[in-house]
């Protein structure tokens, strides 16, 4: 299979248009129509439907794209490890991390890990907690972060922080000089919940049906750094793991105990036939060691 009719099928689904895909690409817009027509081809399937100028991906398209980034993955992966081969500790480091870390927390850690290894690049991928999970039982990346459970093997699991998540609460509500928040308190309030997709809303909700607090949430997201501007911006209280509440600090938002006890069960991932350079080795000491300004390590 041709990888510059798979580049083009990438460049279509994420710009959105043939227009801007050739563009990026350096390719006019028949060479990028042609590329998409061959893959068309080759796969026997329609990946694209032509409504009036507009091009939309099929059904087809969405799965074939997860494969895509797979290709993209491990393409990622051989150039990090050319990297080693050619300049040895000064190569790169790929990673993978939850958004909730990913964002924030691990840039600041990857800023105090640069002065000491400036020749080294990084990789960081922020991907929801299965893709981390997938890439590291793949061997793709050379350590991730992500939030438990697992269920592929091919990486050993190391549990990175098990601190509890909090409660965020817009500084001029009524809750916002309490202590603790229980479920008790949040009757009738608007909240700003996680989705079904998140590891931890089984908990949340194991917990609001233990105290018969039925919960209707305003907006659901996926993003704990989403939850946070949501309560930023009033539309409710929100949960959010003790990172994102250390790394953005407002004054419209306070982060307050949240009872009873729900951990943030976190764990780092290392590809068990990927064995850490003394760089990688470094860049974890320089997480870890942020992790401790933060959190208690885990016991």
């Amino acid at each position: 299979m041709n990888l510059a009719n798979l580049s083009a099928f990438r460049a279509v689904l994420l710009t959105g248009t043939v227009t801007a895909a050739a563009e990026i690409m350096g390719r006019s817009q028949p060479a990028v129509s042609r590329m998409l027509a061959k893959l068309e081809e080759e796969l026997g399937v329609t990946l694209f439907e032509r409504r009036k100028g507009l091009i939309i991906p099929t059904r087809e398209a969405h799965l074939l794209i997860d494969e895509v980034e797979r290709v993209y993955a491990s393409l990622d992966s051989l150039k990090s490890f050319s990297g080693r081969l050619s300049q040895g500790e000064g190569g790169n480091i790929t990673i993978a991390s939850m958004p909730a870390l990913g964002i924030s927390f691990l840039p600041a850690a990857i800023g105090a890990f640069n002065t000491n290894w400036k020749t080294t690049k990084v990789v960081l991928n922020i991907q929801l907690s299965p893709k981390v999970e997938e890439w590291a039982s793949a061997q793709q990346i050379d350590f991730g972060i992500a939030e438990l459970p697992f269920f592929r093997s091919g990486f050993s699991a190391e549990i990175f922080s098990n601190a509890p998540y909090l409660c965020a609460v817009p500084c001029d509500h009524e809750l916002a000089n309490r202590q603790w928040i229980g479920p008790e308190d949040l009757r009738g309030q608007p909240i700003v919940y996680g989705t079904s997709f998140l590891p931890s809303r089984p908990l949340f909700d194991s917990a609001f049906q233990a105290a018969g607090v039925e919960v209707a949430p305003v907006v659901e997201t996926t993003y704990i750094l989403a939850t946070y501007e949501f309560v930023k911006a009033g539309l409710g209280i929100g949960f959010i793991d003790p990172f994102t509440a250390a790394m953005n600090q407002s004054d419209q938002v306070k982060a307050i105990p949240f009872r009873p006890r729900i951990p943030f069960n976190v764990a780092l991932l290392r590809p068990k036939t990927r064995p850490l350079t003394p760089a990688a080795e470094s860049l974890l000491e320089a997480i870890k060691e942020m992790r401790n300004r933060i959190v208690a390590p885990p016991s």
